[in-house]
């Protein structure tokens, strides 16, 4: 089989698919935006052909350059695993007449109002949203839903862009900073408190072959806008042998379905508090901030590679160890500024230092990046343990004994 792959190169972790692609038998070409003396001896290795595009979002350039390789050696199948790609690469497998996720599926798992719309057709609990540009409609939305509510773009990723307001007053003062009024577009949504978490999947047919559940402490919103909590996720071991997660697994299976996912990875965020279990959204994509490094590490297998056995061979591999869980911890600088050094690694390492997957420390001098960054953006640890709560007694001691320190 013959996959093009879209942007190789950025982020860092991309080259993994290709390098899972290549080991599995595949052959792999690629359309990015660097120029081809900027791969490294790695993707040039395992790439058959590299097309460069100004952009990878230009269907139109795109699609040559599709054109251009499929000249060459005949494509089976156009893959892409960044949010902001997967909707153009799906027009243009589509038009090219390829397998692989449809313009309908990209399109419900990336406009996050009209996702809500088909998943409550299908009967599965949401917050209650909408999506337009009418600053009057979605306040009286507002009144009939009540606050807070929570204002984001209609085709975000993660908590980047995303705003809680309290009330009609902040509602009102925020959507002309959004472009509201001015053809701009927004979804807005009921608040929804409880502990907030994520599942993923790759499935074959749309049946889930592997599945992980991770946590987050605390919340996104406050992990991104607070700079004195040092954020965690955690990868739970306790999947398959815990019940309470049969209930997020029967929703994520019944959105597989609704969503009509075939062959893909998926991430999918969930709540769980006084309303009980309520599906946030899904991208038809793996996760991001390195989610499947965590995964590998704590089931003793190479994620890049089963997503690739999945694609191409249309089966998994191996199973999931579920040996550990694991986890990162986000830590952050006093202020912002350049790193001036650290305080606490010592004893991280002295206690912890057999549980340690790997770190990132940037040197002194460094200049330091705004906490809305998101979890990789400074420093962080990430660590594996056979037990969930001792691992996260862990994660919440490096949050307290490691202080970044800038100037």
């Amino acid at each position: 089989m013959h996959v093009v792959f879209v942007e190789p190169l950025f982020p860092g972790n991309q080259k993994d698919f290709v390098r899972g692609l290549h080991e599995i038998g595949a052959e792999v070409s690629a359309v990015g935006e660097a120029p081809p003396e900027a791969l490294g001896a790695d993707l040039h290795r395992w790439l058959t052909c590299y097309e460069q595009v100004g952009s990878v979002c230009d269907e139109g350039a795109l699609a040559h350059a599709l054109h251009e390789i499929h000249r060459r050696r005949p494509v089976d199948r156009l893959e892409a695993t960044v949010e902001a790609h997967i909707l153009p690469a799906a027009r243009v497998r589509e038009a090219a007449g390829l397998a692989g996720t449809s313009v309908l599926t990209a399109h419900l798992c990336r406009d996050k109002p009209a996702m809500k719309d088909a998943l409550r057709d299908a009967g599965i609990t949401t917050a209650q949203s909408m999506g337009g540009g009418d600053a009057e409609e979605i306040v009286r939305f507002g009144g009939r839903v009540g606050y807070p509510l929570i204002v984001k773009p209609r085709a975000g990723a993660g908590a980047s862009g995303t705003y809680r307001v309290d009330d009609e007053a902040q509602l009102a003062a925020l959507l002309p900073r959004l472009g509201v009024g001015h053809g701009a577009e927004v979804a807005v949504e009921e608040f929804v408190d409880g502990h907030e978490a994520f599942y993923d999947t790759l499935t074959v047919g749309g049946t889930v072959v592997h599945d992980f559940m991770t946590h987050y402490y605390p919340n996104v919103l406050e992990a991104m806008r607070t700079r004195d909590v040092s954020p965690q996720f955690i990868a739970t071991n306790r999947i398959d042998t815990a019940d309470a997660y049969a209930e997020v697994r029967e929703l994520g299976r019944r959105v597989i379905d609704a969503l009509e996912i075939g062959t893909s990875a998926t991430h999918m965020e969930w709540f769980f508090g006084d309303k009980g279990l309520k599906f946030s959204e899904i991208g038809c994509r793996p996760p991001g901030v390195r989610a499947w490094d965590l995964y590998g590490a704590a089931n003793e297998m190479d994620v890049y590679r089963e997503w690739a056995a999945c694609l191409v061979h249309g089966r998994k591999s191996q199973d999931a160890s579920r040996r550990y869980s694991a986890g990162i911890v986000t830590l952050r600088p006093e202020n912002d500024g350049r790193i001036a050094g650290y305080e606490g690694l010592e004893k991280v390492e002295a206690r912890f230092g057999e549980w340690i997957i790997d770190t990132h420390l940037p040197p002194p001098g460094t200049p330091t990046q705004p906490v809305e960054a998101g979890y990789m953006a400074n420093a962080w640890l990430r660590l594996r343990h056979p037990d969930y709560d001792e691992l996260r007694a862990m994660l919440d001691a490096v949050g307290r004994w490691v202080r970044v320190r800038a100037a």
